[in-house]
């Protein structure tokens, strides 16, 4: 045991009730015990990529497949969302794995150990940022060479590290290269330790993770199954959660605010908020439940329906008149709103996305997104419904505006790989 691993020991004691309520089991592979994996393929790097949770392994969906023809490549992730996300594009039922999925360990030193000696990576790139002292140390001591991809570290991030600064810069100065995603993500990179020539500005690989379809797999049935009425509007509000400080939730506010005659589906973020979701948005008699649907007949007084089901958001999505996006009304700081724009619908945000703030402002110069206060969050839905011209317009310059960014997975693949060792000059000429 390390320092370090004392310093944890208190904080572990002190959240355990925390974590007994968030985890729903997976603690022998928190401690590093995943188990082998199949042997690493003659003539091939590992590279291990760690995404924490289901916003992070979808930004991976690009890039795996991409490392994976030069490099045998596993997936971690800490959520058991995260995870089952991740098994679920990597690892698909029936299908050879695009990539091997693992639970992250917990920082300390013994399970780092653990875990490594089990996966043996070459290289180890984390997705947006996700560093911790123990895990980069010990890849450190072994000549495994870390990098951050995506790089995202937001002003108020930014502000909790750098105030103990002296004890991060190591682990930040450590990192082969930071690729971030904009000129004010590098300055606080750079900021933290991280020396300025290992910093490269790429973009955003989430404008990758989209394709501009219009529809998605698994949409016609998900309608079929909840019994969706395709003569009447349908809202899809994605990744709602409840509202800090407040005794209500985006269910409740999307919920009221909704315009008479239209459908409501709403996905909360969290399963452990599925139930109250349900109940917030008329529980049984109104509301259909995804898990549930098949064992009921849906019936005309059914408008609102809630997904509580992890995979498929995009085909929500794809059935929406207009999508909302989720944890922007309240102090969350925001999700992704680039899917929903990507399939071409019209998409409201709240005022709070503080960690996409670069994407928000592409989508809004291009008059793609609209933002609006809690308050007239109804007023702006029954307008829009009201204009097709307007919604047109929307789709159109979302779609434009997600195509004119994209091109920074490929960037990423390249110096991941080159790190790992896994492409040489020759190579690349061949």
């Amino acid at each position: 045991m390390n320092l370090l691993d004392a310093l944890y020991l208190p904080a572990a004691v002190v959240t355990a009730p925390w974590w007994a309520r968030k985890t729903r089991g997976g603690w022998s592979e928190r401690f590093g015990r995943i188990g082998p994996l199949p042997p690493q393929s003659p003539g091939r790097k590992r590279v291990l990529l760690h995404a924490v949770s289901v916003g992070e392994v979808n930004t991976l969906r690009a890039l795996v497949p991409m490392l994976s023809r030069e490099s045998d490549v596993v997936v971690s992730a800490t959520t058991d969302t995260g995870l089952a996300r991740a098994r679920a594009l990597f690892e698909p039922a029936g299908a050879e794995p695009v990539a091997r999925v693992v639970r992250y360990p917990l920082d300390f030193s013994p399970a780092v150990e653990r875990f490594l000696d089990a996966v043996r990576p070459d290289a180890v790139a984390l997705v947006e940022l996700e560093l911790w002292p123990n895990f980069v140390a010990r890849c450190g001591a072994r000549g495994v060479p870390v990098c951050v991809i995506n790089g995202r570290l937001s002003a108020r991030s930014f502000r909790g590290y750098h105030r103990f600064r002296s004890f991060f810069a190591k682990t930040f100065g450590a990192l082969e290269f930071a690729a971030v995603q904009d000129s004010a993500y590098a300055q606080r990179f750079v900021a933290m330790g991280v020396p300025e020539s290992r910093v490269r500005i790429t973009g955003s690989m989430k404008w990758d993770s989209v394709s501009l379809e219009d529809t998605a797999p698994g949409a016609k049935e998900l309608a079929e199954t909840l019994g969706i009425d395709p003569s009447r509007p349908l809202i899809v509000a994605g990744s709602t959660a409840e509202l800090p400080g407040a005794a209500e939730s985006e269910e409740r506010l999307l919920h009221e605010a909704c315009p008479a005659g239209v459908q409501l589906l709403c996905a909360p973020r969290r399963p452990e908020r599925f139930d109250a979701a349900f109940e917030t948005m008329g529980g049984t008699g109104r509301c259909v439940r995804r898990t549930a649907a098949a064992d009921r007949t849906a019936t005309r007084s059914n408008d609102r329906f809630l997904l509580d089901t992890i995979g498929e958001l995009r085909a929500a999505y794809a059935l929406a008149d207009i999508a909302v996006i989720g944890r922007s009304f309240g102090g969350l700081h925001g999700s992704d709103p680039i899917e929903p724009i990507a399939l071409g619908r019209p998409t409201v945000m709240g005022p709070h996305y503080a960690n996409f703030e670069a994407i928000v402002a592409a989508f809004r110069e291009a008059g793609a997104l609209e933002i609006v206060e809690p308050s007239r969050l109804g007023q702006v839905l029954a307008h829009l419904l009201a204009d097709p011209t307007r919604r047109a317009a929307m789709a159109g310059a979302g779609r434009a505006c997600v195509r004119a960014h994209q091109g920074a997975t490929a960037v990423h693949a390249d110096m991941i790989l080159h790190m790992a060792g896994a492409r040489t000059a020759s190579a690349e000429r061949s």
